[in-house]
């Protein structure tokens, strides 16, 4: 049974080169019936995956702070009348930090939002340029005093390793960061993925990526600040102070079950991966043929599980619980583990194991897939 719902919102107002859904690019959106679709949408989830109240909502996508209040009110509505709420439920939105979303935030708030993810991503304007991004430093900043003034809790990400970085640039740029009052932050290293422009910029010469080493040292500077701050990270590249972690991402990371609903999202709900259709046409036209926006229910076999259970797993501080594991896959430990591998890297202090639980050390964390190759049998990876 799910108790987290991933509501997707495939929409922007204007394109980003990073984005993947470009093409979704609207100036105007049928309201009522994107409210009717996702109502369809959500009511077919709860029928395979109610009885259980739901612990967080998470409204993700495309620029969901941009949703009608009147929508998000409708949805949660919807929400808590099909599976009812945890008294502590998280209600997050992510949002740009532009002037005009934040102008939205009121009324995001008075529809029953309760914590907001903001895309800072750096408070220097050359670098905001750098990666695409549509707002300035100060209009980010001025977000998020928005934020802070109308929602109980407010999270915002930084992006660093950015290219000629240095310790002194990054460590004033964190400690700024730690004095804005939040209780959780995203910290995200820099990274060159295929097929983006990043990976253009990089082949023509007119990128050069931090090398790793420094990119190493920076990612220390960020663990002993965040710790001496009180948001230690629980997870490789988020912190938090105790009790302020993103219950939704927990219940990816942890691999529990949570229901997906939208174009493109994802779910995860009695041992199966669901899919909807991506594109907005083509998942209206399913909700309209079937009655939800369904592209794949994909089984996936106790291999699969025990895969994604580990590789999200051991992203976390807390580790994973081995015993807890196999009884749900039916795996033994010796399969879901290369206890040699694990002997050899906790001897070195890169990766812990106390009991049936294991995990990555802090001292791991800048070299965790690589140690993720070793520990998790190689079965397991090509399931």
């Amino acid at each position: 049974m799910a108790r987290a719902l991933y509501i997707h919102w495939p929409f922007c107002l204007k394109k980003c080169p990073y984005c993947d859904f470009n093409s979704h690019v609207r100036a105007d959106v049928e309201v009522a019936r994107w409210q009717s679709g996702l109502i369809a949408d959500m009511r077919r989830e709860a029928e395979v995956a109610g009885g259980e109240t739901l612990q967080s909502i998470f409204f993700g996508g495309g620029t969901p702070s941009l949703m009608p209040p009147s929508l998000v009110s409708a949805l949660l509505h919807e929400a808590e009348s099909l599976w009812g709420f945890d008294e502590n439920v998280e209600i997050t939105l992510e949002a740009n930090p532009s002037s005009v979303e934040a102008s939205r935030f009121a009324d995001l708030a008075s529809a029953g939002v309760n914590r907001a993810s903001l895309g800072l991503q750096s408070f220097d304007d050359g670098a905001l340029q750098m990666l695409g991004r549509l707002h300035s430093a100060q209009e980010g900043l001025a977000a998020l005093g928005v934020a802070q003034d109308h929602f109980d809790r407010v999270s915002f990400d930084l992006i660093y390793a950015m290219p000629g970085q240095g310790e002194a640039d990054w460590s004033a740029m964190l400690d700024r960061a730690l004095g804005m009052g939040t209780d959780h932050l995203s910290l995200y290293q820099l990274t060159i993925e295929p097929g983006t422009r990043f990976a253009t910029d990089v082949r023509r010469g007119a990128l050069r990526p931090l090398d790793d080493d420094s990119a190493a040292d920076l990612f220390a500077i960020t663990r002993e600040l965040t710790d001496a701050a009180g948001l230690p990270a629980y997870e490789i590249s988020n912190h938090a102070r105790p009790g302020q972690e993103s219950r939704h991402n927990l219940t990816y990371w942890r691999y529990r079950d949570y229901c997906g609903i939208g174009p493109g999202a994802h779910g995860r709900r009695g041992g199966a991966a669901t899919l909807r259709h991506k594109k907005p046409e083509n998942w209206l036209a399913s909700i309209d043929r079937q009655g939800d926006g369904l592209s794949e229910v994909r089984p996936q076999n106790a291999r699969e599980q025990a895969s994604e259970a580990l590789l999200m797993g051991l992203r976390l501080a807390e580790g994973v619980d081995l015993a807890a594991l196999s009884r749900r896959t039916g795996i033994e430990r010796g399969g879901l583990v290369e206890d040699g591998r694990l002997a050899f890297f906790c001897e070195m202090g890169l990766a812990w194991s106390a009991g049936d639980r294991i995990g990555i050390t802090p001292s791991g964390m800048p070299v965790l897939d690589g140690l993720l190759a070793e520990i998790v049998p190689s079965e397991l990876v090509a399931a």
